[in-house]
């Protein structure tokens, strides 16, 4: 709670770089990189601000690549089984 407003803005500014068609929200977007920061039990504790800030941001970039590969793969068949011809 105490940085979740300072992430939020930071996921607003990343997805206004992105694309037309993002179907990610901020707040997803934070969330999402909360979990993977955390993982299931108590994650690191980081020593400052400033580093915590630093790999929520990381972790917002490596979300939206991912998103952005697999809809690429998608679009270009990804989903699509190889068939061979006689």
């Amino acid at each position: 709670p105490l940085v979740y407003e300072e992430l939020r803005r930071q996921a607003e500014q990343f997805l206004a770089g992105e694309r037309a068609g993002q179907t990610l929200q901020p707040t997803a977007l934070v969330h999402e990189a909360y979990l993977r920061m955390v993982g299931p039990q108590d994650g690191p504790r980081w020593p400052g601000r400033e580093r915590f800030l630093a790999a929520a941001a990381q972790a917002m970039r490596r979300i939206l690549i991912e998103n952005a590969r697999r809809k690429k793969r998608h679009k270009r068949g990804g989903d699509r089984r190889r068939v061979e011809l006689p």
